[in-house]
């Protein structure tokens, strides 16, 4: 291709200035015949040239992937960015009179995304019942983690299932067992959700581990920690350690392309959708036992959030995980969103999941 260039413009060259150096002997008689002769001998060698550079569609294209690209990458910035409108209920009498109210019912809590031109630009949405069977029909999704995740996962169950309250009455009974794992299958959409308790660092890179050694992923892997370990080894450096460790494990997940297993099958290229559910704002004074206010304080927290970051496990610090802000959707919430201190209201999981979803639409370049 590059000798044919070569010669292409040598031939260019002679056809184009051979004639004109000629034609010079006899600019003072005829002006008009030189530059009109030079003007048409340099529209000839343009369209001699043509097939050996790219289109102008094609620049076109390239240039605009370039735009989408840029887009997509700046609306997963901004997808946590969520305000909330927490007021007391209108009707507080009817709350009363409801047995098994507590102060949390006392509040309406409403969220979306912020109004300002970055965000509006990204046509962010709330979805229902069937956009989420669309978007994740077929998948398999994998919730793992502590306390945390166990919500997100039952947020996520509570708008694939919609108004099935039989269905999401034997989900809640099997998925809030102590300690314990949970898998279902959504038959109607062919939808796989697998919660896996993995409360450390080191069950979620065994997890990682073991999904790399069976050569079979996930579709959308949820993962997020830190809670227990900071109760209970309330090490800001180890933990931090633990996760620079995950994040080695986790972005060699899948391969970046089809390639042969040793046994002869064949590894699937696609890759795996990939978040992490912040830490909430702990709320010191609402904790339920004296061990966890002293061990959990805020200066303890905000060493854990700053390993969190130094990490790098995040997208936005370059890793490979896309994070699902519970930090600021808590602090956003504010205590009249917890009872403990620790665990939310379920608007603020149920944020989450939608985060989750219009990033996932982004990742995976769907439209609804």
């Amino acid at each position: 291709m590059l000798g044919a260039i070569h010669f292409g413009v040598l031939a260019a060259c002679f056809v184009l200035f051979v004639p004109m150096a000629m034609a010079g002997w006899h600019l003072s008689r005829n002006k008009m015949l030189f530059f009109s002769g030079a003007l048409f001998i340099s529209l000839a060698v343009c369209v001699h040239l043509t097939p050996y550079f790219p289109s102008v569609s094609d620049i076109v294209a390239s240039v605009s992937s370039v735009v989408v690209y840029d887009h997509r990458i700046s609306c997963i910035n901004e997808v946590n960015q969520i305000v909330w409108d927490v007021k007391p209920v209108t009707n507080p009498e009817s709350v009363r009179r409801n047995n098994g109210s507590t102060k949390l019912d006392y509040f309406d809590k409403n969220w979306d995304w912020m109004k300002s031109r970055k965000v509006l630009s990204c046509e962010f949405q709330k979805l229902d019942k069937f956009d989420v069977s669309d978007l994740l029909n077929g998948s398999w999704v994998v919730v793992a983690g502590d306390s945390q995740a166990r919500f997100v996962a039952l947020s996520l169950l509570n708008l694939v299932l919609g108004s099935d309250s039989k269905a999401m009455d034997s989900v809640r009974g099997d998925l809030f067992k102590r300690h314990s794992d949970y898998s279902i299958v959504v038959k109607e959409i062919g939808m796989k959700l697998d919660f896996v308790w993995a409360p450390y660092e080191k069950d979620l890179d065994d997890l990682v581990v073991s999904y790399k050694k069976m050569k079979k992923y996930p579709d959308v892997a949820i993962m997020g920690s830190g809670l227990w370990h900071m109760l209970h080894v309330n090490n800001a450096s180890d933990f931090g350690f633990r996760l620079k460790q995950l994040s080695s494990h986790v972005e060699s997940l899948v391969p970046l392309t089809p390639k042969e297993q040793e046994g002869g099958g064949s590894v699937s290229g696609r890759s795996v959708h990939l978040f992490w559910i912040g830490m909430p704002v702990l709320i010191n004074g609402m904790l339920n036992t004296d061990e966890k206010k002293e061990k959990m304080s805020d200066t303890v927290w905000h060493e854990y959030d700053r390993a969190l970051g130094e990490s790098k496990i995040l997208r936005q610090m370059g890793g490979p995980l896309i994070l699902l802000d519970i930090q600021s959707f808590t602090w956003n919430c504010g205590p009249q969103c917890t009872l403990d201190g620790m665990h939310y209201d379920s608007a603020v999981y149920d944020a989450a999941v939608h985060v989750m979803l219009n990033a996932l639409l982004i990742e995976s370049h769907q439209t609804l």
